[in-house]
């Protein structure tokens, strides 16, 4: 049985951009040709999907790298360079995609959404888009723009109905693997479940089929690392409906009403949000001697013969029709990282640094000694107001500034 991994790390590589070129045109009877090169095509870009294909992160555990293709060079003739083609990544619907800081990206909670993992650079301008009545002949192409390379940490959270809550060894497993057809393992110690089971739950033909997950147990101190339950606390976020399982028997660990109070708090501590689910207490193991308890229960169960299944199954399913009010959306979703700006720091006394992929954009052409280069390189500074944001960071006359690999002194005006 192939492994649930739950968390993993991406590493998504954009496709560079392909260069303009730097041709003129020479055929027969056209004296001093014009620039004839061609742009360069643009880099593909990871698109992560969404799909129910796939159910867990295990293709990122080994092999996290996603790379798109680099697009061609631009050539003769005004030939425009092959663009790179796209990587589609499949994810399993409900992965969260965060940055390696922690702060979450994006979201892909129904079919077909997409996230733009790594954008592709665009493709360079040929020396023919340089042409101009002052410029009769550039010897200058932009370069191809790079990639973008971004590492990101995924983390799944099961997309499931309803969830099955409560301490090691009260019935869980044997409840899903009763009520639907789920398969997991089911042995009488603590933590026989160590990933999350979701089965197809099947009631009647007026009432959805829905979703259960088999949560491993939680114990006191789950929402703060101990045991394993903690590690599987944010599968119970997706469900509609939760389902406190208590165990009623005399060899139960803790009292019902104690059960209740721990798993409550744990939920709480975990995320607010979860008690104000819509939720249904059960007792299991009822078929065993039972203790005395004052805990109201919606409905007490025995999963061994099969008492009250049936009955549980359609307080189930109308728990989560009465939750079921948000709308459908079958379009497709394109979701795309919030665009960066240009950001200049000071590196070093007199050395200021100038990031941001316009900036980039702006110095990237294939020759920076041509003095039309230069002037074009200039121009493109000045429109993205470079000078003032120097000024503002106390840059003065003759500092040196970075851009990429670029660099120059710096002369206000």
């Amino acid at each position: 049985m192939s492994a649930f991994i739950d968390e993993a790390q991406l590493h998504a590589k954009g496709g560079d951009g392909g260069a303009g070129a730097v041709v003129f045109l020479r055929e027969a009877h056209v004296a001093r040709g014009g620039p004839d090169g061609g742009d360069g095509g643009h880099g593909g870009s990871v698109l992560l999907v969404a799909t129910s294909k796939v159910s867990s992160l295990l293709g990122f555990k080994d092999h996290p790298h996603r790379r798109a293709e680099n697009g061609g060079h631009g050539g003769s003739k005004r030939k425009h360079g092959r663009n790179g083609e796209d990587t589609y990544v499949q994810v399993p619907i409900g992965t969260v995609i965060k940055s390696l800081d922690g702060d979450v990206v994006c979201e892909l909670n129904k079919e077909g959404e997409v996230f733009v993992g790594a954008s592709g650079g665009r493709g360079g301008h040929g020396n023919a888009r340089f042409l101009t009545n002052r410029r009769r002949a550039p010897h200058f192409a932009e370069q191809g723009e790079v990639g973008d390379e971004i590492w990101y940490n995924l983390e799944l959270k099961l997309m499931a109905d309803a969830a099955i809550v409560g301490f090691p060894n009260v019935g869980k497993s044997t409840l899903i693997s009763t009520i639907s057809n789920a398969k997991p393992l089911v042995a009488d110690y603590p933590f026989t479940t160590l990933r999350p089971h979701l089965g197809v739950v099947r009631v009647d033909d007026e009432l959805s089929d829905f979703v259960v997950a088999d949560i491993p147990g939680l114990i006191e101190g789950a929402s703060e690392g101990k045991g394993i339950g903690h590690a599987f606390l944010r599968h119970i976020e997706r469900a509609r409906v939760l389902i406190i399982l208590i165990d009623l028997s005399e060899t139960a660990p803790k009292s019902p009403e104690d059960q209740h109070e721990i798993l409550l708090k744990e939920l709480e501590q975990h995320n607010e949000e979860l008690l104000l689910r819509p939720r249904l207490i059960v007792g299991s193991k009822s078929d065993s001697d039972t203790v005395e308890h004052n805990l109201h229960l919606d409905i007490a169960i025995s999963s061994i013969i099969n008492s009250n299944i049936l009955e549980l199954k359609y307080l189930i399913a109308n728990k989560i029709k009465e939750s079921h009010t948000e709308s459908i959306n079958l379009s497709r979703v394109i979701y795309k990282p919030k665009p960066v700006g240009i950001s200049i720091e000071k590196i070093a006394d007199h050395t200021f640094r100038v990031t941001g992929r316009e900036a980039m954009r702006a110095v990237n052409l294939s020759s920076v000694y041509d003095p039309d280069a230069v002037a074009v390189i200039d121009e493109r500074l000045k429109n993205l107001r470079i000078d003032k944001i120097l000024r503002s960071k106390g840059a003065v006359e003759g500092d040196t500034v970075e851009i990429g690999d670029f660099s120059f002194e710096w002369f206000p005006n």
